[in-house]
Formats: structure tokens, sequence, C-alpha cells
């Protein structure tokens, strides 16, 4: 299971300390920048499955093309 926590800087490190003192845990902290990322993608993969069964609407690719 993958679990990504959103902690504050200043608690962090005693927190990642904690968790490495754990065989069964690994972990590793990734950037600001990734963590965005990483959400960003999450809610398209949400808004797609509620495109999928019909509770968003879509827009078409070619609208899209056409806004760049």
């Amino acid at each position: 299971m993958k679990v990504l926590l959103d902690i504050k800087d200043n608690k962090a490190t005693h927190l990642l300390e904690v968790l490495k003192g754990l065989s069964y845990v690994k972990a590793k902290t990734i950037s600001d920048e990734k963590a965005l990322l990483m959400e960003e993608i999450k809610e398209a993969v949400e808004n797609l499955a509620l495109v999928r069964k019909g509770k968003l609407k879509a827009r078409p690719a070619k609208d899209l093309l056409n806004e760049l």
C-alpha cells in the first residue's frame, strides 16, 4: 500500500525518522512539484472515470486543440 502524507516541514523530520525505524516501511521524500503533479494526474483520472459514467461532460479534443 502506498500513502501520500502532507506534513508541515518542522514536523516531517521526526516522523520520517520514526517511519524509517520500522522495518516494514519504506519512506522517501518527494518534491512539492512532484506531489502536485501526482495530485493533478489523480484528479484527471477521476474526471475521466466520471466522464465514462456519464456524470461529467467531456470537451471534444478538437475544441481543446483550437484553444491552444
